[in-house]
């Protein structure tokens, strides 16, 4: 098999030397064998083709997906005594900066924080291969052939290019292929002509803050929501841009990024397909009105971005700016930052709790930290009725002692609700 890396991918693989990699823990009670982990991970390779692959550059040097029988290894494994609650937090900042060798594959491993009765795993992916949907599906998949290896996963039919995402009606529209030519000439073009400060600015220390709301909180939050008519991730969408503004003062930019999910506009990337690709916008909030005022109006303003998305128009339109990826790769790097952070809920995770031989006690909210500009990132997730939060930033973006005050606010805000 060889595919291609999408222009996605190829910002998330960068030249393949820097890590950026997705790292998910989870914290299990009960026991089970290093032979019964690596059997489950050897089932996942069996089932996805590219936790098989390593990626090799073409005589262009275009970086491709390629799988060959015997050539990539099994997911490794790294364990490690445990001594505390807290050593998964360690850990997974370890991980953060461990580069995967992507020329020599595979771009997933695993840490066992080895307890007696209580154990953590980390599961650490390259973002190049995978989105916080397909980690989920790797995760749930590992905890099934954990429990029981004798259980069937099926087959992954893997996604070898574009037209296995998007119909064949639109993806040879005439139309469609023009405005994805132009808009993507446009970019590239906009892209040059914007002038960049080659000023790195310096990251400095990297830091993550952990925490969650009791489950009394978590449901007293989504009752509220209902009764205000607003989603759970719009309202906390409102307490991050204010829990931000209050402590950053001038440094406060009014801007949040927030993924989607691409698998609801593109219904071809199934649950458990193995991809890396996400749709962004951007929300801003109204700061002339009250809490719940400026929060209905910035749930009319997502939810009219959201009904504009179009995943295939974007899709076609990155694949037609390849020739500008080391531009845009730049302005990242280099440009201005001019968003708050990255705010990513996950929502509920539909996986199950109780196994025969374990318990699934929690999932963390995952983590990933890469070297395209602004580290900030703020990540939910609700797991057994309980909201979970993981807080990644750098010293050179946003000072700890300021991370730990809009931690503070933010708690105050939803206490508040």
């Amino acid at each position: 098999m060889r595919r291609k890396l999408l222009f996605a991918e190829r910002m998330l693989h960068g030249n393949g030397t820097l890590p950026f990699n997705a790292v998910i823990p989870i914290k299990i009670k009960g026991t089970f064998s290093e032979s019964g982990l690596q059997h489950a991970l050897r089932k996942l390779q069996e089932k996805h083709p590219l936790l098989n692959a390593a990626v090799e550059n073409d005589p262009q040097g275009m970086p491709w997906f390629v799988v060959e029988e015997g050539t990539v290894g099994p997911i490794p494994i790294r364990i490690t005594e445990r001594a505390g609650d807290q050593d998964w937090e360690s850990e997974s900042m370890q991980e953060w900066s461990r580069a995967f060798d992507t020329a020599k594959g595979p771009l997933m491993r695993v840490v066992w924080i080895k307890g007696a009765e209580v154990s953590e795993m980390i599961l650490v992916i390259h973002h190049c291969l995978c989105d916080g949907g397909s980690a989920m599906a790797i995760l749930a998949e590992l905890l099934l052939l954990l429990d029981d290896g004798t259980v069937d996963i099926g087959k992954e039919e893997p996604i070898m290019g574009i037209q296995d995402i998007i119909p064949a009606e639109i993806l040879k529209s005439r139309a469609k292929i023009i405005k994805a030519k132009l808009i993507g000439g446009v970019a590239t073009f906009a892209l040059w002509i914007v002038p960049l400060k080659k000023h790195l600015v310096e990251r400095k220390k990297d830091y993550m803050l952990h925490w969650k709301l009791e489950k009394e909180l978590s449901d007293r939050l989504m009752l509220k929501c209902k009764a205000e008519k607003v989603t759970v991730n719009t309202v906390l969408c409102a307490a991050v841009l204010q829990a931000f503004q209050e402590v950053r003062k001038t440094g406060f930019h009014n801007k949040i990024s927030c993924p989607v999910d691409i698998r609801r506009f593109a219904p071809r990337i199934k649950r458990d397909h193995i991809f890396a690709f996400g749709l962004m916008f951007v929300v801003s909030a109204d700061q002339q009105l009250d809490f719940f005022g400026n929060a209905r109006k910035m749930q009319e303003d997502i939810d009219r971005k959201t009904a504009k998305l179009d995943a295939y128009e974007t899709i076609m339109m990155m694949e037609e700016s390849h020739a500008s990826l080391n531009r845009f790769t730049e302005f990242l790097k280099y440009g201005k930052s001019s968003n708050d952070c990255m705010f990513s809920n996950l929502g509920k995770i539909d996986i199950v709790h109780q196994y025969q031989n374990f318990e699934l006690e929690t999932i963390f909210s995952p983590s990933v930290i890469g070297p395209l500009g602004n580290t900030t990132t703020l990540v939910t997730s609700t797991y057994r009725g309980q909201m979970d939060f993981t807080f990644i930033a750098s010293e050179g973006f946003i000072p700890y002692k300021e991370a730990l005050g809009i931690q503070q606010k933010l708690m105050e805000i939803i206490n508040q609700l």
